[in-house]
């Protein structure tokens, strides 16, 4: 998965409201997403009349330079210093078809600044958009409270939650499992469809577990990879003095052999018949093994 998100931001705006709201808003957010850690893809400040998004014209423009970063782009928040207009960022949203996580925010108002110059209004502007998003199918996030500053921790843990649902969506778009071996038939609980995990750009890689034992079996003990993997096992964790050193010399080439194949066909994660199939053909259990895997 990445280290680094990369997200579009959209910040709206409503010529009504004070424009001066949303580009004070458009610099405090960016600001704290760069303080995040978080790279962004968003129009220039020079791009729309107010830096911000609000008419159709503008949202081509969005949509335009999100498409030119599709490949980059995680995820999108969509931002509210004033009402904003729900049909610019809508259609930004649309007609960039990016299909990715969506957290819309929006700024509270001040209680003391509800005069035409200094009132915000983005409580009901949500409610538009979010509505838009419902009527166009365009699933989103909300934030822990319908307002809230940008600064305030609330908002920074709902940024932090969204940087992770993010990371997932964008690695699972096109993880690569390895199913080592078939499903128990006492475990039907981890019953999937292939099929149904391709539709969301998820491919399961399977192998027949008889291959990972065979070539376990076939592996030379004496070689320099299996005694490293030796060593490394009980440097891993306490071996029971029952365990006799055979075994862990079987676990150290089974562990080998499954990590070859999850590299040879760039796997991202594995399931791994573990029970009782390598138990009763192989001769040890493969906890250690898999352990060993996690981890990695």
């Amino acid at each position: 998965m990445k280290d680094k998100i990369t997200l579009g931001l959209i910040v709206g705006t409503r010529g009504f409201f004070n424009p001066e709201l949303a580009k004070q808003g458009r610099r405090i957010l960016l600001k704290k997403l760069k303080d995040l850690n978080v790279k962004t893809v968003v129009l220039p400040e020079s791009s729309t009349p107010t830096g911000a998004i609000e008419t159709i014209s503008d949202a081509d423009k969005c949509a335009n330079l999100f498409n030119e970063h599709r490949n980059e782009i995680d995820g999108i928040i969509v931002s509210l210093p004033n009402f904003g207009d729900e049909s610019g960022i809508a259609e930004a949203v649309k007609r960039s078809a990016l299909n990715v996580p969506i957290l819309v925010h929006a700024e509270d108002d001040d209680i003391d600044k509800v005069d035409l110059a200094r009132r915000r209004d983005s409580f009901c502007g949500k409610i538009s958009v979010c509505n838009n998003f419902h009527q166009l199918g365009i699933h989103f996030t909300d934030t822990t409270y319908h307002t809230c500053k940008i600064e305030s921790d609330v908002f920074v843990k709902d940024i932090d939650n969204f940087i992770r649902v993010c990371r997932i969506v964008s690695g699972l778009k096109s993880a690569r499992i390895g199913q080592i071996g078939t499903r128990p038939d006492a475990f039907k609980t981890v019953r999937t469809s292939e099929k149904l995990l391709e539709n969301t750009g998820i491919t399961v890689v399977p192998v027949d577990l008889s291959e990972i034992i065979a070539a376990a079996k076939n592996m030379d003990n004496n070689t320099g990879v299996v005694k490293n993997r030796v060593d490394e096992i009980h440097a891993y964790g306490d071996i029971p003095d029952e365990i006799p050193p055979e075994n862990v010399v079987k676990n150290a080439k089974l562990s080998v052999v499954m990590e070859d194949w999850v590299k040879e066909n760039e796997i991202d994660a594995s399931a791994v018949q573990c029970w009782s199939s390598i138990e009763n053909n192989y001769g040890c259990a493969a906890c250690t093994a898999m352990s060993i895997m996690s981890e990695k």
